[in-house]
């Protein structure tokens, strides 16, 4: 009986998740280029739309100078405003 219960509370269990390290922090040398469109599509979904700072791990800093460098992307037509 007490197998059981141990079983369901390690099932309802939730780990924390590991916390995610800031690319271009741990990489000095990268810099974020609009340029650069094969490195901004990682950090944008299938439709278009920038992924947020909880899935991609970047930080507050580098978040903001990559929504930049995707907005200027988009406007020299280097990526595009809707998904494909």
């Amino acid at each position: 009986m007490t197998e059981v219960v141990k079983e369901e509370k390690a099932k309802k269990f939730k780990r924390p998740s590991k916390k995610k390290v800031c690319a271009f922090c741990t990489d000095k040398s990268s810099v974020i280029d609009y340029k650069d469109a094969a490195k901004l599509r990682r950090y944008i979904t299938e439709k278009g739309k920038i992924l947020p700072r909880r899935q991609t791990g970047t930080c507050s800093t580098h978040q903001r100078e990559l929504a930049v460098a995707i907005k200027r992307a988009r406007i020299m037509a280097l990526l595009p405003f809707k998904g494909e």
